[in-house]
């Protein structure tokens, strides 16, 4: 049973959570985090799903994520379509997510992350993502995620928590130290059916 949202106590609590779990992320060396990035690979290609091909929406890793670039390669590798989001041109505070290949080209961003250039003929719907990869700075016990507070990804994958994309499996992407017992919820926040961190394939679906 999750617990129920507080405006008055709940926000705080988040914030400072962000902040501890930010510093816990910022303490793990370059070398652990890339070896915690080659490990989610291949737990996530080993999944059942992942031996037929698929389209993958992904991300690019900054500062103290877990890295990414060594599972968006493999994915490629393995003939899998990938897509990265890129900031919505129009509706703000929302995500696109743009099918990339060797010849994509590239920008930072008003947050400094790199995305791909937006082009039209390269957009993907939800409807056509089978597995989406999540950041997140947090997650529980039960599969709750806490994110950086812009709310980006909550929005992106409120359609599917409605049901309309049934297809679509969300997997959160996370290093060890960031997994908490349970987590201050807000009504919007949406809960990941499955997270991969270096050691374990944590699954909240049953």
């Amino acid at each position: 049973m999750k617990r129920q949202f507080s405006q008055n106590n709940s926000s705080t609590e988040r914030q400072q959570l962000r902040k501890q779990l930010l510093a816990a992320r910022q303490q793990v060396s370059v070398a652990e985090r890339q070896q915690g990035g080659q490990a989610i690979a291949r737990q996530l290609l080993a999944l059942p799903e992942m031996q037929r091909t698929r389209t993958v929406g992904s991300y690019y890793s900054v500062r103290a994520e877990l890295p990414t670039g060594d599972i968006n390669e493999k994915l490629q590798q393995q003939g899998h379509q990938l897509a990265l989001p890129v900031l919505h041109p129009v509706v703000k505070n929302h995500l696109l997510l743009l099918a990339i290949s060797d010849a994509t080209g590239w920008h930072s961003n008003a947050y400094g992350i790199p995305e791909p250039q937006l082009d039209c003929r390269h957009i993907v719907p939800l409807a056509h993502v089978d597995i989406l990869l999540v950041p997140l700075v947090g997650f529980d016990l039960i599969g709750n995620r806490l994110g950086m507070g812009g709310g980006f990804y909550d929005r992106t994958l409120a359609g599917w928590r409605a049901g309309h994309f049934p297809q679509l499996q969300p997997i959160g992407l996370a290093l060890d130290c960031q997994r908490v017992e349970r987590l201050p919820i807000a009504p919007w926040d949406v809960p990941l059916p499955r997270v991969i961190t270096p050691t374990k394939i944590w699954d909240f679906r049953s």
